[in-house]
């Protein structure tokens, strides 16, 4: 089955999932010629590990915490807090609190 995508003007939900977030699961919100944007959802304890893509990317906490490891260094991302990475950059994540992120990447052949 094919991954329902938004289309170009379509208004996509990205309140916190609140109480509900642990019924929920990550899910890819769009894919363009040169963008891409996925809900990520991380229940406590669970982990991104390590990887890198090319393009620029953008992680906004919508919700809980996370520890974002890039750089050599470990910060903690709050709901309404955001980073930045230039592409190439390998980064993880670990859920402090169950969490939702949204990640933003620039994908870099489009």
């Amino acid at each position: 089955m094919a991954l329902s995508h938004a289309t170009s003007g379509q208004v996509v939900e990205l309140r916190p999932f609140g109480a509900d977030l642990p019924s929920h699961c990550t899910s890819a919100l769009l894919k363009g010629r040169q963008l891409e944007l996925i809900r990520m959802v991380l229940p406590a304890g669970e982990t991104a590990p390590m990887h890198d893509v090319p393009g620029e990317i953008t992680v906004s906490c919508i919700e809980g915490e996370v520890d974002f490891q890039a750089h050599g260094r470990t910060q903690r991302l709050r709901a309404g807090e955001l980073v930045w990475l230039e592409g190439g950059v390998a980064h993880s994540l670990l859920a402090v609190s169950d969490a939702s992120l949204l990640v933003t990447i620039r994908l870099a052949n489009g």
